[in-house]
């Protein structure tokens, strides 16, 4: 990883996961933080990608991220009427 995805653009966090390879090697990544789990692409705009860029008013402090409300489930799928 470049030094540009070495924090998560929205919490500053180190540990950064990398999670999926584009099927062209080199082209992109999927990154995701191991705090708050901010997921990127690494062809996105620098808004997305990097710290110094990322936009203040979306920035996490990890208190702000404790004191999150978690996300509902998701509800399991219908089945098809008989």
């Amino acid at each position: 990883m470049s030094d540009t995805t070495t924090l998560c653009p929205r919490c500053a966090h180190r540990t950064i996961e990398h999670i999926f390879a584009s099927p062209v090697p080199g082209v992109w990544e999927v990154l995701q933080c191991g705090r708050c789990l901010y997921m990127w692409r690494t062809s996105e705009p620098a808004r997305r990608t990097r710290r110094d860029a990322y936009p203040e008013e979306f920035m996490m402090t990890p208190e702000q991220i404790g004191a999150a409300p978690q996300v509902p489930a998701v509800p399991p799928l219908r089945t098809p009427a008989a």
